[in-house]
């Protein structure tokens, strides 16, 4: 079963762990090295137990604690050949990192999961989101993204849990005054970030029976609220006729517990389901 801990997702930083009985991933490193191993350590984990880190694309709030975690232990971290080519020119690494290249569009095993990754538009050089899988549970994953194509639809279709941005509220950002227009544009352009109401109608378009969790990440402080964006996914849901799927918004200053993907399977056991009534158990003798 695959389980998923946010440790923080905001515009200041972002990481998540994936594991199983057998794996222990971190999806991004952008909190500082010391935050990462605090929540890890919150969360029963430790910098030991990880056994690598799948790089969604190089913008320092996804990979702010790759220079000092890679010269604490010797990591392999996952990534395309554009985003590696970026941060080897951007980083300082302390010791040459150990490099795993991923090919966008492509899939890979790493030990019990499968792993694909699949191009989004967002301004970096070859961003990427993530279906993570194992025999029980899949794992959707869309970081940075300023619009949702067909292809991340097609990717997201039968997803246990979704680890899904929903960044700005429309009314929200345009009413906020601390940010000039240009940033606005940035932000709601094709290249940027989503917001609640491209969050919801995503969610509505992939949404089944067996949807788990939907957890909200990279809100913006002052351009979001928890409240605002679960309402409006929550709504999506019920209008795709879906009621108990749990919506959860990451917080960015502290974990997010530990969830399961997918629900667990209720087994009855034959002899249990078809049970003869006393009546019929006491004619069995004669």
């Amino acid at each position: 079963m695959v389980r998923l801990t946010v440790l923080g997702s905001g515009s200041s930083g972002n990481c998540a762990v994936v594991s199983t009985g057998r794996t222990t991933l971190l999806i991004d490193a952008g909190l500082s090295a010391k935050q990462i191993c605090v929540r890890l350590e919150a969360a029963g984990y430790s910098l030991e137990q990880i056994d690598g880190i799948l790089l969604t694309h190089e913008h320092q709030d996804h990979t702010n604690g790759l220079e000092v975690l890679s010269s604490r232990r010797t990591l392999p971290l996952y990534a395309t050949a554009l985003t590696r080519e970026t941060l080897q020119g951007s980083l300082k690494f302390r010791k040459a990192p150990t490099w795993r290249m991923m090919t966008t569009g492509s899939a890979f095993d790493f030990q019990d999961l499968r792993i694909e990754c699949f191009p989004v538009p967002h301004d970096a050089v070859d961003p990427i989101g993530f279906v993570i899988a194992d025999e029980e549970s899949r794992l959707g994953v869309l970081s940075d993204v300023g619009f949702v194509t067909n292809l991340i639809k097609d990717r997201l279709k039968g997803a246990d849990s979704l680890f899904v941005e929903a960044n700005y509220d429309a009314q929200l950002l345009e009413a906020d005054t601390k940010r000039p227009w240009a940033t606005k544009q940035r932000i709601s352009s094709r290249h940027g970030h989503l917001s609640n109401d491209q969050t919801a109608e995503l969610i509505e378009s992939v949404a089944h029976n067996g949807l788990h969790h939907v957890v909200l990440g990279h809100l913006s402080d002052d351009c979001n609220d928890p409240d605002r964006a679960s309402k409006r996914v929550l709504e999506s849901l019920h209008r795709a006729g879906i009621y108990d799927t749990q919506v959860v918004c990451a917080g960015r200053r502290c974990l997010t517990p530990t969830m399961e993907v997918a629900r667990r399977r209720v087994v009855i056991s034959l002899s249990t389901a078809i049970a003869p009534a006393p009546q019929m158990q006491q004619m069995a003798f004669f």
